[in-house]
């Protein structure tokens, strides 16, 4: 595994508001929710190993934390990332419909939202005026030490917020997606009460209920919370380079099968509209098999599957 070179330079300026982005302000009521839903589920997953030690933990609430980790982080990779924001492939309505309400289970961003940022995270990476780039402030260990945390969640704190009208246009222009992205809230609550009300209606018990959205609902928000900021933070500092990137992207093993492939993300910066990361041998990529799946289904077409001739043209030899 290699690093990406760290330096003794002096830090880049910090980002500034361009006519392109209108960034507008965050409340700080927002900002308290989000920490909410940061430390919360955190400190589930803190707790969960004493309370799984012997008692706290039964086959009914590994399925319903497996189903709804899949679900929810599916619809944010294949949904909201590889279709929304990057048009990797078409869909027909109802799937449309379907991987953006799955997207919002996951308690990232409405639909809208995650794609506008994503957006300008692609348009900017790793230079100024990227949301979460962890090369932020600067080079040195210190600084990419704060960097590292800034790209990981500090970022969701900033006072400003990417605008949609900018970046996503296409998705504010969608009846559904607004739709959707308004009924955010109400995903929310779907996303934490669901498990508990499933887990207490298959084992008949409130102790079912309690053990639900302790491990369907805060647990599994959270590692779904941290596989994928890692994909901003960590997959930006180290691991493999085997495409040419004009950032500091790169391909982390460890974290392809419970990212779902994303963690192939040199691939991804070197070919953004690409439906696989994962096209080298060996590199497991569900995303795009789910993706897969659907074209075989007839709901995708149009599917933007690895060109040959392009890899060979970016891969470092």
């Amino acid at each position: 595994m290699t690093v990406a070179p760290v330096g003794t330079s002096s830090a880049p300026p910090r980002p500034q508001a361009r006519p392109e982005i209108e960034l507008t302000p965050k409340g700080n009521f927002e900002k308290v929710l989000m920490g909410i839903f940061i430390a919360v589920p955190l400190l589930a997953v803190v707790a969960a190993v004493p309370f799984a030690w012997g008692w706290g933990l039964g086959w009914t609430d590994l399925a319903i934390m497996f189903v709804f980790y899949a679900i929810s982080g599916l619809g944010v990779t294949v949904g909201y990332h590889r279709h929304f924001t990057h048009g990797s492939f078409k869909a027909k309505r109802p799937l449309r419909i379907a991987m953006a309400i799955a997207g919002g289970l996951s308690i990232e961003m409405s639909v809208i939202d995650w794609v506008a940022v994503h957006r300008r995270h692609h348009k900017y990476s790793d230079q100024e005026n990227d949301p979460h780039s962890p090369w932020r402030f600067g080079t040195d260990w210190r600084a990419l030490t704060k960097g590292l945390y800034w790209a990981h969640m500090g970022w969701l704190f900033d006072s400003a917020r990417t605008s949609p009208d900018k970046f996503c246009p296409d998705l504010v222009a969608d009846k559904d997606m607004k739709k959707i992205s308004r009924f955010f809230p109400g995903l929310v609550a779907i996303s934490l009460l669901l498990p508990a009300a499933l887990d207490g209606l298959i084992t008949m018990s409130w102790w079912g209920v309690l053990t639900g959205f302790f491990w369907g609902s805060l647990v599994r928000i959270s590692l779904l919370h941290h596989v994928t900021w890692s994909i901003n933070s960590i997959c930006h500092v180290m691991g493999e380079e085997e495409f040419e990137a004009r950032d500091k992207s790169r391909n982390v093993w460890w974290l392809a099968i419970p990212s779902f492939g994303e963690s192939w993300h040199n691939l991804h910066h070197a070919d953004p509209t690409c439906a696989r990361h994962g096209v080298l041998k060996g590199q497991l990529d569900s995303s795009a098999r789910t993706i897969w799946a659907f074209e075989k289904l007839g709901w995708a077409w149009d599917v933007r599957w690895p060109n040959a001739d392009r890899l060979a043209s970016k891969q470092i030899s």
